[in-house]
């Protein structure tokens, strides 16, 4: 009976690291490109949009649909701050392309000066009505401006700790990254397309 041959100790932990090494590697080109091209997660982090989110909600990102369809008015979307693109922020998109937004004491009213079906059906202009505002949260600025052929005009819904298109202007469509699609922490607040509102 011949003796059984033994497989060096250093021989077969080189062949383990191979083998995670190879486990890795395949994870990464399954999961890089869901990570930048499909979805994207992100934690909340400050006041800005209570209460519709909070601090350490873990969200994730749908980076799909705005490669289809153009962001509408009451999505809530992450994007690339202008003034430091490496920080991400979550607020609501108020203005659309075009639009002229008024700030009245707080109320919005939205006009398009160039758009004479949308002046027809809102002749003294579009009041928005801002259900996911409570009322600790309201503000009671005075502002306006027109937003240009691809920027947006976005506000965090707590407009009172909110740093937001009022203060940096407006938001160029390619710092879009997309809008959050599921909320999964915590467990109690678990939904499907969270802060969704459309006007």
């Amino acid at each position: 009976m011949e003796p059984q041959k033994t497989i060096p100790e250093s021989k077969s932990l080189w062949n383990s690291v191979k083998e995670w090494i190879q486990v890795i590697i395949i994870a990464l080109v399954i999961s890089l490109p869901i990570r930048f091209f499909i979805a994207e997660p992100f934690i909340v982090n400050g006041k800005s949009m209570d209460p519709t989110f909070a601090t350490g909600q873990f969200l994730i990102v749908d980076r799909v649909t705005y490669r289809f369809e153009n962001p509408s008015r009451g999505d809530v979307i992450v994007f690339q701050y202008p003034n430091d693109p490496k920080v991400y922020y979550i607020k609501r998109i108020i203005g659309l392309p075009g639009e002229t937004i008024t700030i009245k004491n707080g109320s919005i009213t939205i006009t398009r000066p160039d758009d004479q079906k949308f002046t027809e059906l809102y002749p003294t202009g579009l009041l928005l009505n801002e259900p996911y505002i409570s009322k600790i949260h309201e503000s009671y600025d005075t502002f306006d401006t027109t937003l240009g052929p691809d920027s947006f005009f976005v506000m965090g819904d707590n407009r009172r700790e909110s740093s937001d298109s009022r203060v940096w202007g407006s938001l160029d469509r390619d710092l879009i990254i997309g809008k959050p699609f599921i909320r999964l922490l915590p467990p109690s607040t678990i939904s499907l397309w969270p802060g969704k509102e459309s006007q």
